[in-house]
């Protein structure tokens, strides 16, 4: 049974980006699907990296 999922996301973007990234990052989950259906029986948490 899977209790908890990691998810990092890797993105190609500059530090000149990341408020950006940040302020997405903050309420992108609550617009997927996949997570609203089970973020109440699995905990998931995500971070993301910026790459240049």
């Amino acid at each position: 049974m899977v209790k908890r999922i990691h998810v990092t996301y890797h993105l190609k973007a500059g530090e000149e980006h990341r408020e950006t990234v940040e302020r997405v990052h903050d309420f992108h989950a609550n617009k997927c699907p996949v997570y609203r259906s089970i973020y109440t029986s699995i905990d998931i948490t995500t971070e993301f990296v910026l790459e240049s």
